[in-house]
């Protein structure tokens, strides 16, 4: 048509290579996040706090950062070196959930979600006036937080729960502050991924780990009716809806879940039967609420689950595992 072959044609029309700083490189999510961002062709500079992981951040072709996420003037200097195209913010600090201490579980990932946002947006606004911070794309959690009422399954219009029980209220306000100021900025794109239930490698369930060895062991019981609809996401799939936001987002809001939201009364005995585990028990809502707290309650009995379709429409990504069926069997 104008002298150049289709290949070469591809070529022109693809994103050209961009810089892209990940905060929260070593966790579950930067783990898959990296190496993909560095397959698509972007350089990567990878933010840790500590130097033991430089190694580790640079053998697939990362740029180790050391810095604190808490300490602005470090971030500030991480920005600056690596004259970012795009910040990913994936700072969390999840380890073990204790439901009956929902709120001290949390406590670290809600500071990082208000501070490390806040430093990670000044570093970048800063940086943005000399190079230009196109995008900032931040993890927000789409599966624990939607309001309690209305239909079982949400979209990202829907509101951010308001009344949420005691335990989850730091954790939700937290998620409130992240998305506000993320979507805020009006110096770069304000991406906020709400990603669903993580499971696959790294995550509180991944084969082995505690939370399928209580479900195998029979220890993880159905409360009530056991009607909390929970939206899933393989962290895999989570990490190919990152890079298209990093390529391809605009300002917004995307949950990033798979295609099933489904009950608890529904997902729970099937992960038994895949386990090869005898059906859960079921305890009464008190029963539950003295062994997991209230927050374990409203997790087994009043979630609301997720919409992926603006995601797909908008970011052009499908779930490669289109349903935790599927996805948890494999």
């Amino acid at each position: 048509m104008n002298g150049t072959t289709l290949e070469e044609q591809e070529h022109l029309n693809q994103e050209p290579t961009m810089r892209v700083l990940v905060a929260g490189a070593t966790g579950a999510m930067g783990q898959q996040l990296v190496p993909r961002l560095i397959g698509a062709g972007h350089e990567v500079f990878a933010m840790t706090r500590n130097e033991s992981n430089k190694a580790r951040l640079s053998e697939p072709g990362a740029v180790p950062i050391v810095a604190d996420a808490l300490d602005r003037g470090q971030v500030e200097a991480a920005v600056r070196e690596a004259k970012p195209d795009v910040i990913v913010h994936q700072l969390t600090a999840i380890g073990h959930v204790d439901t009956r201490h929902f709120d001290r579980s949390f406590a670290a990932t809600n500071r990082l979600r208000i501070e490390g946002t806040d430093n990670l947006l000044a570093a970048g606004r800063a940086a943005g006036r000399a190079a230009g911070v196109r995008r900032f794309v931040a993890q927000s959690n789409g599966a624990f937080t939607y309001a309690r009422t209305g239909g079982p399954v949400k979209n990202e219009e829907d509101r951010l729960d308001p009344s949420p029980v005691s335990q989850m209220a730091p954790m939700i306000a937290a998620i409130g502050h992240l998305e506000r100021a993320v979507l805020g900025a009006g110096w770069t794109e304000g991406i906020v991924l709400r990603y669903g239930a993580f499971y696959g490698p790294g995550t509180s369930m991944e084969p082995g780990s505690e939370q399928l060895e209580m479900i195998r062991r029979r220890r993880f019981p159905i409360v009530g009716e056991g009607g909390g609809v929970w939206s899933f996401i393989h962290i895999a799939d989570a990490a190919e809806a990152t890079v298209a936001a990093v390529e391809n987002g605009a300002r917004g809001v995307y949950n990033i879940v798979d295609d099933d939201p489904a009950p608890v009364a529904e997902w729970l005995p099937e992960l038994a039967r895949m386990l090869g585990a005898k059906k859960p028990m079921r305890v009464p809502r008190f029963v539950g609420r003295l062994a997991a707290g209230e927050a374990g309650v409203v997790l087994m009995t009043e979630l609301r689950g997720a919409s992926n379709a603006k995601a797909k429409r908008e970011l052009g990504w499908r779930p490669a595992h289109p349903t935790w069926r599927q996805g948890l069997q494999a």
